[in-house]
């Protein structure tokens, strides 16, 4: 198969071939460019109607480091070829793929769509929209490199948002003066536990279809408060558990 170093050396050798077919006298050139065989496709086009992952593995593969090879041709085995790749979930290879692809026709916004959808599989975010960018730039009516787009967008201000309020509880540490509360402030992973804790409870208190209903929220949220106050800091008392306890018990009263 192909790697990084295989590619820079097959550039090399193409540029050499170039230099070499600009020294040549011109009807050498065009004589030897009558004695040279066509490449035979057929193989690797064949795989790709046949759906044929492991052959296209190798035959087109076979055709793509062919420097004969037409760059159609080079481009139609290379996309096929990054499909099989990523139904084996071999996803940095077939991203190599499509890399060979746009250095050999960049005008190609399926390709920059596909692979900045494998950037963003790959976590890889700022990479995804600004393949989906590139897309849109080449092709403004491509409907799925739009929505990528945007959905990517909102995630990554959705993420934004997280990162902003990430460690932080549902109170002001600064004004914090229990010593549970202090214990929440000091550990990230309490103070997440308590800002969700706090969040499933407003949302639930909001939503009560009654005075009393909410009332009942409340005075349940309140004792647990209380219990929380009264028991830290007592042999056996686990707070991160305690804490987990009440926010799957508000989830569940919540139906999620």
């Amino acid at each position: 198969m192909r790697d990084g170093p295989r590619v820079l050396i097959l550039a090399i050798a193409m540029g050499a071939l170039a230099s070499a077919a600009v020294m040549r006298p011109a009807h050498a050139a065009g004589a030897d460019m009558d004695n040279v065989p066509p490449v035979d496709t057929a193989r690797c086009f064949g795989a790709i109607s046949a759906h044929d992952d492991e052959k296209i593995a190798t035959e087109c593969g076979a055709l793509i480091d062919n420097e004969k090879t037409a760059k159609a041709d080079r481009i139609k085995a290379l996309t096929a070829h990054a499909g099989a790749f990523l139904r084996r979930e071999q996803i940095d290879r077939a991203i190599a793929d499509y890399d060979m692809v746009l250095r050999l026709d960049p005008s190609l916004a399926e390709i920059f769509n596909a692979r900045g959808e494998l950037w963003w599989k790959k976590g890889e975010r700022p990479k995804a929209l600004a393949d989906f960018g590139a897309a849109i730039k080449l092709d403004p009516d491509h409907a799925i490199a739009r929505a990528n787009y945007k959905s990517l967008a909102l995630e990554l201000e959705r993420l934004g948002a997280l990162m902003a309020v990430a460690g932080k509880p549902g109170f002001g540490c600064p004004t914090a003066h229990r010593p549970v509360e202090k214990a929440i402030c000091a550990s990230p992973e309490l103070a997440d536990l308590n800002r969700q804790i706090t969040a499933v409870n407003s949302k639930l208190v909001g939503a009560a279809q009654s005075p009393q209903q909410r009332w009942a929220l409340k005075r349940e949220h309140d004792e647990f408060l209380a219990r929380r106050n009264a028991e830290f800091g007592k042999p056996g008392y686990d707070l991160k558990q305690v804490m987990r306890d009440r926010l799957q018990h508000l989830l569940g009263t919540d139906g999620n």
